[in-house]
């Protein structure tokens, strides 16, 4: 019963997104979330590109495979 209580008081998704910003702004500062994100998201954009760039290198590698006489 004792674990069934705890469980309770613990926050749910949304309290737990409050408490990550709460923190961040205390680390950070509000004046420097927005330039982490900014910064988060052209990682993300360079990240995504990479993975595209290698998906479509191992596909051309797999038809210059299947390309060679066996």
């Amino acid at each position: 019963m004792l674990s069934l209580n705890l469980a309770l008081q613990l926050p749910g998704g949304m309290e737990w997104i409050f408490i990550i910003v709460v923190i961040a702004v205390l680390i950070f500062g509000a004046k420097k979330i927005p330039e982490l994100a900014r910064t988060f998201g052209k990682a993300k954009g360079e990240y995504e590109k990479g993975k595209i760039e290698a998906d479509k290198e191992l596909k051309e590698f797999k038809e210059k495979q299947d390309e060679t006489p066996k």
